[in-house]
């Protein structure tokens, strides 16, 4: 009991003076105040860092207090910055405290101050201010240097959008700086007579090495700058998801933000953070980072994901339940089994999940490249499907994925497996189609098949079966077998009908027959072609529904016209179908199609119904006629050109068009003004007759110069502009001297050649050769015993009847025309032998040729000279010796004598008739004619070779001319 006393005793001591300390320590103000504070600086990120501590606190005591901070700029008094830091502070903590600047600290002096006070519920009563600290200054430009320009700040790193500030730092008064920003001057406000601060707003993002920033002075050559880097606004992650695959990890994915654009990019760290368990982990990739699931089977999860760089700081966040991010693994062991024709079987296995175990599971069946397919199926370990309906000899694909069947969140990813059906036989049969031709008294028939299609095949074709039936002899078959690929044959077949049947065959079986009839007699009838017009889509075909029965119609083409290969297409439709649209990727602009329709008769017999004709799409044509001129006169001329092929143009010619140029201003009746590409003006006329292939233009002027050009123009257009054609019409009079010199030409030329022709003759009638004497015949007649060159001109040789003496005028010389003529005088020489009884022998020489005064004498008269006349009669002539001795002594001599021009000879022609002459001058009793020789001695003789005395002339009268 006493050691209760004692104990209570001491109890009630101590805490009498604790109550004594309170209120000893109350009852006086405590004295908090921050010392030793000290400011340092951060140029690159523009900061003061403050630090400072308050010593009066008690050992252990824990107080919540609040600083005042004042910061001054250049003067103390000018406070630009007045913030309440709040913190709790221990006994000698050194307390912390930063501040950015928005102005360069290099631009200015700053100051910093500041008191504290207790903030702490427990002692209310001690919430007052203390003193405040004296002015820490900071002054950065007496550490710069002594360069005579600065520009603040060095290598800031912004974001796109933010407000920046520039200042620059002068050392001399006199200089006037101006700053540019990307060449662009700024206007900026002045802090001192050195300093001069620039606000920039906004600033954009200009290049991914920085936006450049320069100062120079207008005096000198100093100039400053620097590099304002601006990246890009980082942005905050997107599609932030969690899930897991075997509930053991987590497994979290974002799409990181866009990076800051710069060539030095910015760091960032992505740090991973659960609120349910307190954990955080630092991811070490960008994009994804994995968690550890606790093993204490945690269900709910609230994660934040924190991206953070230099500038920024972004958080997203995502609260889950485990079971609700399942996302299974790949199906294994896929397999197809079973496979038949038209049937198969999947089978697959999948990963355990602890104990959700139930899956769903869906299976896709690919054919030809899409879904045809699609089934559901849960399973827990294994799993096992069947496919039905499946086409023979077909590739397919099928392939499985599963998810969790409880909490549906994503499927797993596909598992693949390719399988192919079996064979079958082919389902369908060819489709035929065939071309008759005759051929020397043969039926030649060109068979066509398509192949069958993928589906229709249901399996690979190896070979055709053309069976050839025989109408007229049923009993009659004959088998072709056509190795595949091929898609037709060649058959020559008699004028008989046939049936012609078409099977198709692979390794399981022979499709349906394909049958098609070939008739004997064709019987085809002329068919009017018509025309159509195609379109985009193709051509639209149309016609007449036939009577009677039909079973089908055939629609038949060439994709390649004039190609000996043209690969001949045709269609089958139905026997009420009228009309059809064909349409083929084969067919061409400008390029004529030419389409057959056929019936199909009950008898498998076709006969051609319709022909057409058209182009996908018209164009203009393509070359222009040669034409030809004809007819030209002095007002028309015709064109022809008969040789233009029209239907091989790129369009149907509708018709052609012909220009023609002249000097007139107007056209022509007929044809209207039109101007060319050139812009030349000429004369259009239109031909709208399209078979129409002459043409004549009238109502021209004479002497006229015209040019002209024809072209063809389908419904698109005109042909293509060539040269035109120059032609002169002639002068109206031309026509007519030509048919009048026409004629002169050709009738002097018909005489010329007559002429040349009967040259000979015309020589014979009109000048003859002179006679050579020494080819005569008469000199067979003469046996000459001297010269026979000099006998031919002697007397003596030869007894002459008569000569012919013609005298000369004197005086001037007169032409043929004007002397009058002169008849002829005869001198008779008579033979001397007077034992010769009745008319003697005559020789008369007379040849016109030469003696135009003696051709008024049409002949010669032969007057017989009796032998009664006397000698003296006959003058010189008296002997027959003499005389030609005399004659030719004189003839000689007197061919020298005789002055030119004096003597005329005059030449009788060597042939004699026996009686000759004028019948108008013959005496009206004439004695009977003597025997003349048949050649007569040619001789010449001098006009002044005998005296007249000495020759006796006869009459006029007494002998003929």
């Amino acid at each position: 009991m006493a050691l209760f006393s004692a104990f209570q005793t001491t109890f009630l001591l101590a805490l009498l003076s604790l109550k004594t300390y309170q209120s000893e320590v109350l009852s006086e103000p405590l004295s908090l105040a921050p010392e030793s504070l000290e400011v340092s600086i951060d140029s690159a990120r523009q900061c003061l860092h403050l630090q400072w501590s308050v010593h009066n606190l008690a050992y252990h005591q824990e107080l919540k207090m609040v600083f005042q901070i004042e910061i001054s700029r250049i003067k103390t008094s000018n406070v630009i910055w007045v913030e309440n830091y709040s913190t709790i502070v221990k006994r000698n903590q050194v307390l912390r405290w930063s501040w950015e600047s928005k102005l360069p600290l290099e631009c200015a002096k700053h100051s910093v101050r500041m008191r504290g006070a207790v903030d702490d519920a427990q002692v209310p009563e001690l919430r007052f201010w203390s003193n405040w600290t004296s002015w820490e200054e900071v002054d950065v430009q007496s550490s710069l240097g002594h360069d005579p320009l600065f520009v603040f700040p060095k290598d800031k790193l912004v974001e796109e959008g933010s407000n920046v500030t520039i200042c620059y730092v002068s050392r001399s008064h006199q200089n006037n700086i101006s700053c540019y920003l990307e060449g662009v001057r700024m206007h900026g406000e002045q802090l001192d007579p050195n300093v001069c601060v620039f606000h920039l707003k906004n600033v954009p993002f200009v290049r991914e090495t920085g936006t450049n920033i320069y100062c120079k002075a207008d005096q000198g050559d100093v100039i400053k700058g620097i590099v304002l880097f601006v990246s890009k606004v980082f942005e905050e992650p997107k599609d932030f998801s969690c899930e897991t695959r075997d509930l053991k990890t987590l497994n979290c994915t974002w799409v990181p933000g866009s990076d800051a654009g710069l060539l030095t990019q910015l760091s960032q760290s992505y740090t991973l953070f659960e609120s349910f368990s307190g954990k955080k982990t630092l991811c070490k990739h960008k994009s994804w980072c994995n968690w550890e699931v606790s093993p204490d089977s945690q269900e709910m999860y609230n994660f934040t994901l924190t991206a953070e760089n230099y500038l920024r700081k972004r958080s997203v966040h995502l609260l889950f339940s485990l079971t609700h991010r399942v996302h299974p693994m790949a199906p294994f062991n896929v397999f197809v089994k079973n496979v038949s024709a038209t049937n198969a079987t999947m089978t697959w296995k999948v990963h355990s999940i602890g104990n959700y175990s139930t899956l769903l599971c869906q299976i896709e069946l690919y054919g030809e490249g899409k879904v045809i397919q699609k089934q559901n199926v849960s399973v827990k370990v294994n799993g096992k499907h069947l496919m039905k309906k499946l086409e023979p000899s077909t590739e397919y694909a099928a392939q499985v994925r599963c998810a969790n069947a409880n909490h549906f969140w994503k499927w797993s990813e596909w598992t693949r497996c390719n399988f192919t059906t079996a064979e079958a036989a082919p389902s369908e049969a060819p489709d035929v189609w065939r071309n008759v031709k005759s051929v020397q008294g043969h039926c030649v028939v060109t068979l066509f098949w398509k192949p069958l299609s993928k589906l229709q095949a249901n399996g690979k074709i190896l070979f055709y079966n053309v069976v050839l039936e025989n109408l007229d002899r049923p009993s009659t078959l004959k088998l072709l077998s056509i190795p595949a690929p091929a898609n037709g044959t060649e058959l020559t077949l008699d004028q008989c009908s046939y049936q012609i049947h078409v099977t198709a065959n692979n390794s399981v079986g022979t499709s349906p027959a394909s049958v098609i009839a070939v008739s004997g007699d064709p019987g085809n009838k002329e068919v009017e072609e018509e025309r159509v017009k195609g379109t985009e889509d193709g051509f639209c075909l149309s016609w007449k529904p036939q009577p009677g029965d039909v079973t089908g119609y055939v629609v038949e083409w060439c994709e390649r016209p004039g190609d000996p290969l043209c690969d001949v297409q045709w269609r089958n439709l139905g026997p009420n179908t009228t009309s059809t649209v064909v349409s083929s990727d084969a067919f061409r602009p400008g390029v004529r199609y030419n389409f057959r329709i056929y019936g199909i008769s009950t008898e498998r017999i076709p006969y051609l119904l319709e022909k057409k004709t058209g182009y996908s799409q018209e164009l203009v044509p393509s070359d222009n006629p040669q034409v030809l001129m004809s007819n030209l006169t002095s007002y028309s001329f015709t064109l022809s050109w008969k040789d233009y092929a029209a239907e091989s143009q790129p369009g149907f010619v509708q018709g052609y068009s012909l220009y023609l140029k002249s000097k007139a201003a107007r056209c022509l009746p007929g044809s209207e003004k039109a101007v060319l590409s050139d812009d030349s003006i000429c004369c259009k006329y239109k031909i709208d007759n399209p078979k129409q292939k002459t043409f004549v233009v009238e109502n021209l002027q004479p002497a006229s110069f015209y040019e002209f050009f024809l072209t063809p123009y389908t419904s698109v257009g005109e042909g293509p502009q060539g040269a035109f054609t120059k032609v002169t019409t002639p002068d109206e009079y031309s026509h007519i001297l030509i048919r009048i010199t026409l004629p002169m030409i050709f009738s002097i030329l018909l005489i010329m050649i007559l002429c040349y022709l009967k040259s000979q003759w015309m020589k014979e009638k009109c000048y003859p050769d002179i006679p050579d004497p020494y080819k005569s015949s008469v000199l067979s007649l003469i046996k000459s015993k001297e010269n026979p060159r000099l006998t031919i001109m002697n007397v003596k040789d030869c007894i002459p009847d008569a000569i012919e003496v013609i005298n000369k005028q004197e005086g001037t010389r007169k032409s043929l025309t004007e002397t009058e003529p002169t008849k002829p005088t005869y001198l008779y020489l008579l033979p001397t032998e007077k034992s010769h009884s009745g008319p003697g022998p005559c020789i008369c020489f007379e040849n016109f040729t030469y003696n135009q005064a003696a051709s008024d004498s049409v002949s010669c008269g032969h007057v017989p000279v009796t032998p009664k006349a006397q000698p003296s009669q006959l003058g010189l002539l008296t002997s027959s010796e003499n005389g030609p001795k005399a004659l030719g002594k004189n003839y000689v001599n007197s061919l020298g004598e005789i002055p030119a021009g004096e003597t005329n000879l005059n030449y009788v022609s060597q042939l004699a008739s026996p009686m000759c002459g004028d019948k108008s001058s013959l005496p009206t009793n004439p004695p009977e004619p003597a025997l003349c020789s048949e050649y007569k001695t040619q001789m010449a003789i001098p006009m002044g070779l005998t005296s007249p005395p000495s020759i006796t002339l006869l009459d006029e009268g007494e002998h003929d001319h």
